[in-house]
């Protein structure tokens, strides 16, 4: 097992073509891979509801399949179990799974597993030092698909592979200098299994850090979804958040619930305030 923590973050239209052009990744050469990933779970969503992942990702020649356990962290900072390994094909390894988190849950779920939404997309890939730390910059587009329905994936983590996860923070804030994006507390896995439901659920309030994680999760769902019910529980969540923090973060919030009502609210600058809530308030809350 290794420990993934990342920054995951949500690019506005502009985003991925701003990114590419930032100066930070001006002299890196970056890597173009195509990914194509199945997710099991079984048909009344156990893994799911345990908070676990289970895909297997093609990548050129290698079929690779990945337990994800539930994150915590919250404002775009996560930090999960990981286990992956080569798999021969075409279906699950069941005998790998048998020592792993969803084994917990029986034999009875293992052998219900079944495939139900997919994702697909081009991964642009750059390797930094940062403030003492290597980390990983991944661009991801593509969509996924599930129930006949597809949404977009327009997302980039930062994912820590020596150092501290400040240096994330801090990376991720040059680039908000001129790149439109925002931080994403929802996983490729939890957006299909939404987008598979027809439906998302939004987690409690509550504290700062709780009414921050249920504002970016119906950021996440507007986004997915187009529905403006989840505009609005943005701008409550922003509103709540500011009744309870001190000047910086009340000031923020508030911006940030006014902003929401523009359909083009991502820009640098909102970007930026969120960025900084996400920085002050992330602390271990459960994530999807």
């Amino acid at each position: 097992m290794s420990q993934e923590i990342e920054l995951k973050l949500a690019l506005g239209p502009e985003g991925p073509d701003a990114l590419r052009h930032h100066p930070l990744l001006g002299e890196v050469e970056p890597r173009l891979t195509y990914l194509g990933n199945t997710y099991y779970d079984t048909a009344a969503g156990e893994l799911e509801a345990a908070r676990m992942a289970l895909r297997l990702r093609r990548v050129d020649d290698l079929l690779l399949q990945t337990v994800k356990t539930r994150g915590e962290g919250g404002g775009g900072l996560s930090r999960r179990g990981e286990w992956e390994w080569q798999v021969p094909g075409p279906g699950l390894d069941l005998a790998g799974l048998e020592e792993l988190p969803p084994a917990s849950l029986g034999r009875g779920v293992l052998d219900r597993l079944e495939a139900r939404f997919t994702t697909d997309f081009h991964r642009t890939t750059w390797h930094l030092e940062h403030r003492g730390a290597h980390i990983e910059l991944a661009l991801d587009e593509g969509g996924i698909s599930a129930a006949g329905s597809r949404v977009a994936i327009r997302e980039l983590e930062l994912e820590l592979t020596s150092g501290e996860p400040a240096a994330l923070w801090s990376l991720a804030e040059g680039l908000a200098e001129s790149v439109a994006l925002r931080p994403s507390d929802t996983s490729k896995a939890a957006r299909g299994g939404a987008l598979l439901a027809g439906e998302w659920r939004l987690p409690a309030g509550g504290t700062p850090h709780g009414w921050l994680h249920r504002a970016v999760t119906a950021l996440d769902a507007q986004a997915d979804s187009g529905l403006a019910e989840w505009r609005d529980a943005a701008r409550d969540a922003f509103c709540q958040l500011a009744d309870l923090g001190d000047a910086p973060i009340r000031d923020a919030a508030s911006a940030l619930a006014d902003a929401v009502n523009d359909d083009a609210w991502l820009t640098p600058d909102n970007g930026r305030r969120l960025l900084g809530l996400a920085h002050r308030l992330s602390g271990q809350i459960p994530l999807a």
